[in-house]
């Protein structure tokens, strides 16, 4: 793929996480390679305020195959970075990821991909799960209701509980999501990669019915211009912006779009140590997901249910950083149904974000129709735990189709190098096609 006639063989933009991990990949393969980001340093976007969850509850075989490859990443951390001078690793904690076995509930679509793969899970009766959990209340609450509908019946007393609960022991959380991204961005530089950072790419340049390069603003150098024959897009709430620069937005089935995101962060219920015994839960039948926060807290986000209107945004630029009141409150309340005694304290605490995501929060790893030029885009809310694992696949999709691989035609198959399990590219691809009427996550 080399061409000494570019400046290099591959241009990433964006060096969040999965960015970081693209342009580690890309270059232990040989090619020179240059990252660009319009902020100040590794992971400092989506990636620094991600929820930063490890688990394999998807709905898709290739979905929990990636996941379970990118954990086995996570805990050969250090191994898979090698030298990083004297920079901290990110560190894997160890958290259950339960999902109560609601009627109909998402736990049925990933169950049988988890005993097809061999994904490690126990299956509890209620009273075990009880015993072992009795902060969890597996009453049945849902569906979800907003504040304002106080007379739905989500906010009364249930009548019925769940079966028990399925557990995922191997799942858990990073504790600073951008010091993985820091982490893999180091890493790259080690191997002879290149970062350049408060630079904003202007254009998506093209030459002989491909890409070419890129054309960027900086603090030296407003319209340089900086060849490549490869340019991935990673640019996570820009990556939209992008794919118009490069004129490929009208010929995508799927693409992402900026959506603003909160997440909320509440003390732990009085007498349980949540850092120790603490589980994480992404749960349909309450709207929301939760998980250990360091210092004895609980993070919880929006699960999407459908009394919720999603905030997409049109410009990234402008959107908002204040967290809401009422959004606090709502996501206290509906967790406070599931673990018992959960504190709502009057002052805020959490993080504003924007996410890259698709509508049916599959991420998409593919080529477009411009030769050259690739993304990794639709990846916030539920493909952090991926990024080292989607820099691999990304950098073999890469490889591939420019030694002509035909991946539109017959979509690679990546096996994982940890769990030898088959990862299908074509579950990610751009043009898959979705039925209307499939209900979809973050979950996935």
């Amino acid at each position: 793929m080399s061409s000494e006639q570019y400046d290099y063989d591959a241009i990433i933009i964006g060096a969040g996480v999965i960015g970081s991990g693209v342009a580690l990949e890309l270059t232990r393969r040989g090619l020179r390679t240059l990252t660009v980001d319009k902020l100040p340093t590794a992971g400092y976007g989506s990636t620094s305020s991600s929820s930063a969850i490890v688990r394999f509850t998807y709905s898709t075989e290739a979905g929990v195959a990636m996941a379970y490859e990118g954990y086995k990443y996570w805990v050969d951390w250090k191994n898979h970075v090698g030298d990083i001078g004297d920079q901290e690793h990110a560190e894997f904690v160890e958290q259950p990821m339960v999902m109560p076995k609601t009627p109909n509930g998402h736990y049925l679509k990933v169950l049988p991909h988890w005993d097809r793969l061999g994904i490690p899970y126990e299956d509890l009766s209620f009273d075990e799960a009880a015993e072992r959990f009795p902060f969890v209340d597996l009453r049945i609450f849902g569906p979800p209701a907003s504040l304002d509908d106080i007379e739905n019946p989500f906010w009364d007393e249930p009548t019925e509980k769940h079966d028990g609960m399925i557990v995922s022991p191997n799942s858990g959380y990073i504790s600073d999501p951008q010091l993985s991204a820091l982490n893999l961005a180091t890493a790259a530089i080690q191997a002879g990669a290149e970062f350049r950072y408060n630079t904003t790419v202007t254009a998506i340049n093209r030459a002989d019915g491909r890409v070419s390069g890129v054309t960027v603003n900086s603090a030296d150098n407003d319209g340089e211009q900086i060849t490549a024959p490869v340019v991935v897009n990673v640019g996570g709430p820009y990556a939209r912006r992008l794919n118009e620069m490069a004129g490929v937005l009208d010929s995508m089935n799927r693409s992402s779009r900026a959506l603003r995101r909160e997440v909320y962060i509440y003390p732990a219920p009085d007498g349980v140590d949540y850092d120790t015994d603490g589980v994480m839960i992404g749960d349909t039948d309450t709207g929301v997901y939760f998980r250990g926060e360091r210092g004895n807290n609980v993070l919880v986000g929006n699960a999407e249910p459908d009394c919720d209107e999603l905030e997409w945004v049109e410009d990234p630029d402008a959107n908002d950083d204040v967290l809401s009141e009422d959004g606090f409150q709502l996501h206290g309340l509906r967790t406070s149904r599931r673990i018992s005694g959960l504190p709502i304290p009057q002052k805020k605490s959490g993080l504003v974000s924007m996410y890259d995501a698709t509508p049916d929060w599959l991420p998409i790893y593919d080529r477009t129709d411009l030769d050259g030029f690739y993304v990794a885009i639709g990846t916030s809310g539920n493909q952090f735990k991926n990024a080292a694992v989607a820099g691999h696949v990304m950098a073999e999709l890469i490889v591939a189709v420019e030694a002509g691989h035909d991946h539109d035609a017959e979509p690679l198959v990546v096996t994982g190098k940890y769990t030898g399990l088959d990862m299908d590219l074509g579950t990610f691809t751009r043009n898959r096609v979705v039925p209307e009427d499939t209900h979809m996550n973050v979950f996935g």
